[in-house]
């Protein structure tokens, strides 16, 4: 794989990266695949995926503590940590895949404690944006954001867990032709480090595309959805995915049956990133 510099991002304390090199040497032994399956994805190195988790706060949060624990107005759900994982209060749920409770889930089997409200919490304790933000200075969020502050290697480590996992299994589910087709851009984009960039940023941003829920008009806007989008023959992989990512998105704005114009532009400036990897990208870029 390529090795580069290519984030001008403050680095992860060197404390904190001793625990991110463990998370990556664990990392590196994923489950083998089962018979008939393909392969599970090459993983980047410890360094290049510290670039890539600090790549994905600044996309999700513009790598601001206040925006590990955010709760937009054009949503019903609060978006935490680095990945602003989406976690829906209590009796409700959306179209979108909720991950909140997987990352607890991860940071518990590792043994790091979280706060007690959190670990007898059984959903989210905010029913609505406006109690969230009543609460936002108080211990309950004030911890939240210490755990994802300090937890920052375990969430791009539960990042790429999710991606290896899920990857595989929408090839599995996948036609033998679209499996095809998506293992070879899949080895393509992992040539390169913003090639792994925009596959991880994208899967955590948009989705894997497998989901029946997530559809307009029966399409989808996911990962499968750009790999497939993807010339086959294209000299540079990244700049295809950002272009074929741009497609599928427009193409989501005009199948959706409100109107969601309001948010292209973000979306279309963090997809380009993927094709000029030195590009600042905006926090409104993760609606």
């Amino acid at each position: 794989m390529t090795q580069c510099t290519f984030f001008a991002i403050r680095p992860i304390p060197d404390a904190m990266m001793k625990h991110f090199a463990l998370l990556f040497l664990l990392l590196l032994g994923p489950p083998i695949a089962a018979a008939g399956q393909p392969p599970p994805a090459a993983a980047p190195d410890a360094a290049l995926l510290n670039q890539i988790a600090l790549r994905i706060w600044h996309n999700e949060g513009a790598g601001k503590r206040e925006y590990l624990t955010y709760w937009s107005k054009n949503e019903p759900f609060p978006s935490l940590g680095i990945g602003h994982f989406l976690w829906y209060p209590k009796g409700r749920s959306d179209r979108f895949e909720e991950q909140f409770p997987a990352l607890l889930d991860s940071l518990k089997l590792q043994g790091i404690p979280l706060p007690d409200w959190l670990s007898n919490s059984d959903g989210c304790p905010w029913p609505d944006r406006q109690s969230f933000y009543a609460d936002f200075d108080g211990p309950r969020l004030r911890s939240l954001r210490q755990l994802l502050s300090d937890t920052l290697p375990q969430q791009a480590a539960f990042i790429l867990q999710r991606f290896n996992q899920r990857s595989q299994q929408m090839l599995a589910d996948s036609s033998a032709a679209e499996s095809a087709a998506l293992e070879g851009q899949l080895k393509r984009l992992r040539q390169s480090a913003t090639g792994f960039y925009a596959l991880l940023d994208y899967s955590n941003f948009k989705g894997l595309g497998t989901s029946q829920n997530e559809r307009y008009q029966g399409l989808g806007w996911g990962l499968k959805q750009v790999l497939l989008e993807m010339s086959a023959t294209a000299d540079n992989p990244p700049a295809e995915f950002a272009r074929a990512a741009g497609q599928v998105l427009r193409r989501r704005v005009a199948n959706a049956p409100k109107d969601e114009s309001r948010w292209l532009p973000g979306w279309i400036r963090r997809v380009q990133s993927y094709a000029e990897p030195g590009t600042t990208v905006s926090a409104g870029a993760s609606e």
